[in-house]
């Protein structure tokens, strides 16, 4: 090899100087990918991650779970609660240079409740108008008291959209999204990359230390460890609980995990097109004896390490809103055979569709396993998670395993899932009493009415069985030591404000 020459290194040295800093890239090894990234539209766990960066909202979400502000940064409720006024960040520019205040704010409301493909409306449904009563100052008039509001501006209903890009690009705002985040998007590649670079003028810069954020859907939960260990990865998020000892013996990787606030599911079709004609859609009784051919309790040993709980609501049972009168059921396979019995089906055949993860289809055989001791047969179908989504959606499933990473206020764990007209109740359940329930709970700001609401909407839930809950996650981080500042949250979000690549 040749030594450098005297002239040769002062160039090189010169060159040094002439040029920034490498940019600092953080890898984020996700388990699925996200579906469209409009916040009208999209409804993945993922997506959420990736708004984080992408998508400031008018409220956020502490790790304590309260409400705290971002784009707005301060609000007031009527006497009555059918007013919220917000005062809106001044300062604030989308990625395309425009200005969010408060008539962007109105303009993304109204998208929200007013796009044919919004997925938002029934979350903004007691909403009757949204203003912008001064320059940075909002205020919604509601239909009747909403007690949920504020917790669904903290997530995709609150995310701030660019008015100019929307009206450019209508239903195809996905492909290239304009919010007011700390990174702007450059590129996706579906199933491969989203590529995201740092804002230089967004309202919070300092706290943004790294200069490009790329999410990579990598549903092997082994693969995407042994990317972050190999080096290709610098942060993966939903850790196996089997690889969770792993993670704390490499001396190169940091570990955290708290309890989400979701639940793990499976979902039958009940009314959504023609695949509910058949009788374990129309017969709650079938769904009583899938529910109990299950052993919550050994699922949560067997595929969570201990990790997870059992649980038969949209609440875990350590929640405040649980309803103790309905404990988790212990597993009865003679009941179950005979509801079926009862039910005129000794045996029954089920086609069940689950996201193609590892932990996800270990589970799902074991559910395969425990549901035939009890005479249902079921075959599994693994998907990519958002196909299953769209499937879910068309309503082209028999019955679907798909988890709910939660929210701060009980409703919105439970209202859109479940209500007539909910935005993502793709079972087609529809029962005028539970609606009136959970409406009632959704206007009342008294939590002990709101906690008699949802009591008496659980135990008609548990008869009716549209949705089987099976128990509740933790979520379990995983990234590289030279990663510093990251902050858990049980909403499941990697929050990137404050983190630093060594």
């Amino acid at each position: 090899m040749k030594r450098l020459t005297k002239l040769s290194t002062a160039l090189l040295a010169g060159a040094l100087f002439a040029f920034p800093a490498l940019a600092v890239d953080l890898r984020i090894g996700l388990q699925e990918d996200a579906d469209v990234l409009d916040p009208a539209q999209s409804r993945t766990f993922v997506g959420r991650i990736v708004y984080t960066a992408l998508c400031d909202k008018l409220v956020d979400v502490s790790p304590d779970l309260k409400l705290v502000p971002q784009l707005a940064t301060e609000w007031k409720w009527s006497a009555d609660g059918k007013e919220l006024v917000m005062k809106i960040r001044d300062g604030v520019k989308f990625h395309d240079g425009t200005t969010m205040d408060a008539a962007a704010v109105v303009a993304t409301i109204e998208r929200n409740m007013t796009l044919p493909e919004s997925r938002r409306k029934s979350e903004l449904a007691s909403v009757a108008k949204v203003e912008a009563t001064g320059p940075l100052e909002v205020k919604f008039t509601l239909k009747a008291a909403d007690a949920s509001l504020l917790a669904q501006l903290s997530d995709r209903a609150g995310m701030i959209v660019s008015p100019t890009a929307a009206k450019a690009l209508g239903a195809n705002f996905g492909s290239k999204p304009v919010c007011a985040g700390p990174f702007k998007f450059v590129e996706r590649v579906q199933q491969d990359r989203i590529v995201l670079e740092k804002f230089a003028d967004y309202w919070d810069k300092a706290k943004i230390l790294v200069d490009k954020v790329i999410y990579l859907p990598i549903p092997d939960t082994t693969v995407r460890l042994a990317n972050l260990r190999s080096g290709d990865l610098d942060f993966i998020e939903r850790v196996a609980p089997t690889d969770v000892g792993a993670v704390k013996g490499d001396s190169n990787l940091k570990y955290d995990a708290t309890v989400n606030i979701g639940y793990m599911a499976l979902y039958a079709n009940i009314g959504n097109g023609p695949k509910a004609d058949n009788p374990f859609g129309k017969d709650k009784r079938l769904r009583q004896a899938f529910s109990l051919s299950l052993d919550r309790d050994a699922l949560n040993q067997v595929v969570f390490e201990g990790t997870a709980v059992g649980g038969n609501q949209s609440f875990p049972p350590n929640s405040p809103w649980f309803n103790k009168s309905i404990p988790v059921p212990a597993r009865d396979v003679a009941k179950a055979k005979a509801l079926m019995k009862e039910a005129g089906y000794p045996t029954f055949d089920l086609e069940i569709q689950h996201a193609n993860s590892p932990v996800v289809i270990q589970m799902m055989q074991i559910i395969q396993s425990m549901a035939a001791e009890a005479g249902i047969n079921v075959k599994l179908k693994a998907t990519e998670f958002a196909t299953l989504l769209d499937e879910q959606t068309r309503g082209n499933y028999q019955f679907s395993r798909s988890d709910w990473s939660g929210r701060v206020d009980p409703d919105g764990n439970i209202h859109q899932f479940i209500t007539c007209k909910g935005g993502i109740n793709d079972t087609k359940y529809c029962n005028a009493e539970v609606d009136k329930l959970l409406n009632e709970a959704r206007a009342s700001t008294d939590d002990a009415v709101r906690k008699q609401k949802y009591d008496a909407a659980a135990v008609i839930l548990n008869e009716d069985l549209p949705i089987i809950y099976l128990g509740h996650q933790s979520w379990i981080w995983a990234y590289k030591k030279s990663v510093t500042g990251f902050v858990p949250n049980p909403d499941g979000m990697i929050r990137l404000q404050g983190v630093k690549k060594g």
